[in-house]
Formats: C-alpha cells, sequence, structure tokens
C-alpha cells in the first residue's frame, strides 16, 4: 500500500506540472494578442483638424527678396501649414488650420512693415589757411539697405577715336562724356553708413594726348562711419590739388517720420 501510495503521488505532482506547464504556455501566448488587440495601431484614427485656405496680401515687403524672406519664416515657423507665394500680386496663398492661419497673419502684421527712411545732410566746409570760407549742405533720403545717389556737374565730351565713312573724305569723331563735378554715394545697413563723396573739375592744363583732351582733376573721400542720429560726424578732408584750399566733410541723420 506504501509503494501504490508513493506512485499516486508522484503522478498527481507530474500532472501538476503539466498543468501549470500549459497554463504558463497559454499566457505567453494570449499576452501579446491581447497587447496588439490594445496597440494605437487597431485604434479608430484620428481625423486631423479641419483646414482652410486664405490669401495673405503683402503691403511692403514687395522689394528684392522681401516676399522671400517672409514666406521662409511661415514655413519655419508654421511647418504644419502649406504657404506659397504669387510674386504678380504680391500675395501669399496658405492652406492650414484655423490656429495657423491666425498665427500666419500675426507674424506677417509684425514684419510687413514700412523700412525707416532717414535724411541724411552732407555739409563740405571750404577752408583756407584754417579760416572757414563758406560751406555747401546737401540732403539725401537714404532707407537702409538700399543706396543713394546724388549727382551735380556737367557732362565733360572726351574723344576716344574717330573713323572714316565709306564714301567720305571726312574723319567722325567718336566722344565719350564724362561727370565732371560732385557726386555722393551713400547707402545704409543698420546705423552703419557708407559714403563715397567724388568731386572733379577741368584744370587750364593741356593734355600731352591732344589740345582737344581735358585735364580733369579729381578727388575721392570713400569710408565706413557710424551714425547718431541728431549729431553731426566727420567723415573726413581733402585737400584740393593746386589750390592751397582744404574741404572737410560732415554728416548728420535725422529719421524721417
Amino acid at each position: 500500500m506504501n509503494l501504490l501510495s508513493d506512485r499516486a503521488s508522484r503522478s498527481a505532482i507530474a500532472l501538476a506540472r503539466i498543468s501549470l506547464a500549459t497554463v504558463l504556455a497559454l499566457a505567453s501566448t494570449i499576452a501579446p494578442l491581447a497587447a496588439r488587440a490594445e496597440s494605437p495601431a487597431d485604434q479608430p484614427e484620428t481625423r486631423p483638424a479641419s483646414q482652410t485656405y486664405q490669401t495673405l496680401h503683402l503691403a511692403y515687403l514687395t522689394e528684392g527678396h522681401d516676399a522671400e524672406y517672409a514666406v521662409t519664416d511661415l514655413r519655419n515657423m508654421i511647418p504644419g501649414a502649406k504657404v506659397y507665394y504669387v510674386p504678380p500680386q504680391h500675395a501669399i496663398s496658405i492652406r492650414g488650420t484655423q490656429e495657423e492661419i491666425a498665427l500666419a497673419q500675426k507674424i506677417l502684421g509684425e514684419i510687413d512693415q514700412p523700412r525707416k527712411a532717414y535724411r541724411l545732410t552732407y555739409t563740405i566746409t571750404d577752408m583756407a589757411d584754417g579760416k572757414r570760407n563758406g560751406s555747401e549742405s546737401y540732403s539725401l533720403v537714404v532707407v537702409p539697405g538700399e543706396t543713394t545717389t546724388l549727382k551735380q556737374g556737367t557732362k565733360v565730351p572726351i574723344v576716344t577715336g574717330d573713323y572714316l565713312p565709306d564714301k567720305s573724305n571726312e574723319h567722325n569723331k567718336v566722344f565719350q562724356y564724362k561727370d565732371v563735378g560732385l557726386k555722393i554715394q551713400s547707402s545704409l545697413e543698420g546705423a552703419r553708413l557708407h559714403t563715397r563723396v567724388e568731386q572733379s573739375s577741368l584744370t587750364d592744363e593741356k593734355s600731352v594726348l591732344g589740345a582737344q583732351d581735358p585735364v580733369i582733376r579729381e578727388t575721392d573721400l570713400d569710408g565706413m562711419s557710424t551714425l547718431e542720429q541728431g549729431k553731426p560726424t566727420v567723415l573726413g578732408s581733402l585737400d584740393l590739388p593746386g589750390t592751397g584750399r582744404r574741404q572737410q566733410i560732415e554728416v548728420s541723420a535725422e529719421a524721417i517720420p
């Protein structure tokens, strides 16, 4: 009887072990299926927010690459929206959600602004023996990022060649015109001002190339400076050869409201 009891106990333990192994195997099979059933892929897709379309017109960013910079700004700030620029109309087509279009309008409202303009007044003072003999002033309106040029003087013809037309014994001369006088060129980048002042005049000297060729005397001032509104800035001075005179050039700036 004891031998039979031991065998029965061993059989019961073996059956219990088989049942436990079966349960564990079933659990390992069912768990991935349950997790897959709960995965987001099997869940109903969330519909994207409704989109709309609008055209935004530019008022001031219409020159050069200004509009391209504005479009790049919108694309970087609102990556979910579709943005396209229509150059002939100075218009931006945008497709996105109401929130994205509202943000685009806010951004454009802040960057699509008129650029400030400045009135630059150049004063050229004539000096001799350290004394002021008088001065002349010239005003230019300059917009940052642009170049403004002022010219005052005459055009002098200079013979550059001649030619003999067919069936004619007369030589025709070829002329090129040279600007003689004052030229001021200004450009602004922030508070940095680039100025070039050129002055030229005819002399009484005779050219060695021919009596008809004029001799032109030139002086040139080219440099950078930092502007301070309401405060004159001396750009430099020029000696006028053969005259014993000297000219001092200064500039002052004021913002145009």
